[in-house]
C-alpha cells in the first residue's frame, strides 16, 4: 500500500462522486428524512431513540453501502478495475481510496442529518466507539458485493434486503408490537441494535462484543471477495 497511490484515487474518485447525481442525491435522502422527521408529531423534543436509528441505518445503507458497492460495481461494468489493478496501484489501494470518499461523505450526511435533528452532542463514548464500528460493517458490506458483483445494477438487488434488515432494523418494533416475539429477539441481535442499546443506558460490553462480531464475519466475508477478485484479475 502506497499512501500517494490512495490519496490519488481518492481524489479521482471524488471528483467521480460529485459529477455522478445519482450518489450526490444520496447524500441528501438522510438530511431530507431528517427535515421530515423533525416537522412532524411534537418535533425534535418527541423524536423517539429508535427514529434516530432509522435515520441512522438509513444514512449507513444508502451511503456508506451504497456508495461503495456502486463504485466497485462501476469499475467492474466498465472493465476498469482490472485496469487499475494492472497499474502501480494495488487493489487494496483502489478500496482503500473509495473507502475514504464513503466515509466522508457519511460523516457529511450523517453529521448534519443528527444536527437537524439535535441529536449531535448527546452520544456516549462508548456509543462514538460502536457507531464506528457499525459504519465499518456497512462499509465492509459494499466492498464485498461491489467485488462480487458484475454490474452497477446488480448492487440494486442487494441494496433493498440490507436496508430493511440491518439499516432500519428498529421498524420491526412498529410492525411486531410483542417484544417477546421471536422476531424481535432474532432483530435484537442485528449490528444497529447493539449501539442502540449502548445508547439507552445498557452496559456496553455484551453489544460491543456482539458488534465486533458482526464486523469480523463481513470483513471475513470481503478477504474472501477480495482475494478471489485478485485471482480473476490475474488470469
Amino acid at each position: 500500500m502506497k499512501l500517494h497511490r490512495v490519496l490519488a484515487i481518492f481524489e479521482k474518485d471524488l471528483k467521480e462522486f460529485m459529477r455522478n447525481m445519482s450518489l450526490f442525491t444520496m447524500i441528501l435522502l438522510p438530511i431530507i428524512m431528517a427535515l421530515l422527521f423533525t416537522n412532524i408529531g411534537g418535533g425534535i423534543e418527541d423524536l423517539p431513540l429508535e427514529i434516530i436509528f432509522i435515520l441512522i441505518g438509513m444514512t449507513f445503507t444508502v451511503i456508506s453501502y451504497n456508495t461503495m458497492a456502486t463504485m466497485m460495481a462501476e469499475e467492474n461494468e466498465k472493465d476498469t478495475l482490472r485496469g487499475l489493478v494492472q497499474s502501480p496501484a494495488s487493489l487494496i489501494d483502489i478500496i482503500l481510496g473509495k473507502s475514504l470518499v464513503t466515509i466522508l461523505m457519511t460523516l457529511i450526511s450523517l453529521g448534519i442529518s443528527l444536527a437537524i435533528c439535535d441529536a449531535i452532542t448527546s452520544w456516549s463514548f462508548m456509543g462514538i466507539i460502536a457507531l464506528i464500528l457499525l459504519l465499518l460493517f456497512f462499509l465492509g458490506l459494499g466492498i464485498a458485493v461491489g467485488l462480487s458483483v458484475k454490474s452497477v445494477a446488480t448492487t440494486a438487488v442487494y441494496t433493498m434486503p440490507i436496508m430493511f434488515i440491518f439499516g432500519m432494523s428498529q421498524y420491526v418494533e412498529f410492525i411486531v408490537t410483542d417484544p417477546n416475539s421471536i422476531v424481535r429477539k432474532v432483530f435484537n441481535y442485528l449490528p444497529i441494535y447493539q449501539v442502540f442499546f449502548i445508547e439507552e443506558g445498557q452496559p456496553p460490553f455484551k453489544p460491543l462484543m456482539i458488534l465486533l462480531v458482526w464486523v469480523i464475519l463481513v470483513f471475513i466475508i470481503v478477504f474472501w471477495t477480495f482475494k478471489k477478485r485478485s485471482k480473476d484479475d490475474k488470469r
